[in-house]
């Protein structure tokens, strides 16, 4: 388990790559304000030192990391405006791929898990796009780009992690829809932005490791 010296390390590496990408959100929310500044590099650095609790120092903690400051990005900006630019989507696809496929290279069953992680990413964007095609008005084509870079990264820890992460995202989502209906806050036909919960659920997918599978 890494120390409080390598957290501290995490946390302030995650922090400042929050606070440095701050202003790509500012073309679809509008200007950087400090409190959102403020809000992304603390959500940043937990998330950072989350995974790194989880995973602990080793190639794969690369991916995982990046993934993890792009994933509050998009959170940011899905809750702002109910979209999840293409920006910070699609050339996740490729860091994810060369940076699993580079850590494949140096960890153990290296070559099983980034099959895996290819096999995962296939299967999540496929549920997905079958949702988008039959309910378009219910799945938005950003859920469906989203989703196979989360399938990437937990089909890399396995089936039981992938299985936890992807139903914890619906569960999440439908919970606080459901909330919200009940509450009177929100009605049947409200758009729902769904990608912070596919990210939380895959958060809590990889922390738990498949254990609520």
């Amino acid at each position: 388990m890494p120390g409080i010296v390598t957290l501290s390390v995490a946390g302030l590496a995650g922090g400042c790559a929050g606070w440095s990408a701050a202003p790509l959100t500012e073309r679809y929310c509008g200007p950087v304000t400090p409190r959102r500044r403020i809000a992304l590099a603390v959500t940043a650095a937990v998330v950072v030192v989350s995974l790194t609790w989880r995973l602990g120092v080793g190639a794969e903690l690369v991916a995982f990391a990046y993934f993890g400051v792009v994933g509050c990005l998009l959170a940011v900006v899905d809750i702002a405006v109910k979209r999840l630019p293409d920006l910070f989507t699609l050339p996740s696809y490729a860091v994810g791929i060369v940076l699993l496929g580079m850590a494949a290279l140096v960890v153990e069953d290296g070559l099983f898990r980034f099959v895996h992680a290819l096999l995962g990413m296939a299967a999540l964007w496929a549920c997905y796009a079958v949702q988008h095609y039959l309910r378009p008005d219910a799945m938005g084509r950003g859920d469906v780009k989203l989703s196979g870079v989360v399938g990437l990264h937990l089909g890399w820890l396995g089936q039981a992690p992938w299985v936890t992460g992807v139903l914890a995202g619906l569960l999440l989502g439908a919970s606080f829809a459901l909330a919200g209906l009940l509450l009177g806050r929100a009605g049947r036909k409200d758009e729902l932005p769904f990608g912070p919960f596919m990210l939380a659920g895959a958060l809590l997918g990889v922390m738990a490791g498949g254990s609520l599978a």
